[in-house]
């Protein structure tokens, strides 16, 4: 059976805050709060497969040119699948649904997202990024993530 991605719901909230916490225990993903997801919820994607939440992601607007792959992350016995391309590509969707020319992502996954179209650019040309989230991070002046961009024709 293959995964189907679709916008998340209000009752995906509990699989999404656990899915998360999962990821940012291990220090590659910010937490997300119970409260932030529930807010948030309709920038949020999930994949299901037999009808279970298996991964999910997010979509947030840095401007009216840009948006930010977020939050992209799969259960550990589904990874490497293509789900985490299935679930990307659903976001590109989204993007250029909203006529938003550019997305990008701050990632440890470059080659993943290079194998879905993106290129590594310097993280300085999304001052967008650096002012909305940076700040609050803990690796604010020490980030080690990687900026990778790509442009929707």
């Amino acid at each position: 059976m293959e995964a189907v991605c679709r916008k998340a719901t209000p009752e995906d909230v509990d699989i999404l805050t656990q899915l998360i916490a999962g990821y940012a225990e291990k220090g590659v993903m910010l937490p997300r709060s119970r409260e932030t997801l529930s807010r948030q919820i309709d920038t949020f994607v999930v994949a299901e497969l037999d009808g279970e939440v298996v991964g999910c992601g997010s979509l947030c607007r840095l401007g009216a040119e840009l948006v930010e792959i977020r939050s992209l992350g799969i259960t550990e016995k589904h990874k490497g699948g293509g789900i985490g391309s299935k679930l990307v590509d659903f976001l590109i969707e989204e993007a250029r649904r909203q006529e938003i020319p550019k997305v990008m992502a701050l990632t440890y996954a470059v080659r993943f997202f290079e194998k879905n179209g993106f290129e590594v650019v310097n993280k300085d040309i999304f001052p967008e990024k650096v002012w909305t989230d940076c700040v609050n991070c803990p690796k604010q002046h020490c980030c080690d993530e990687i900026a990778v961009l790509k442009t929707l024709n």
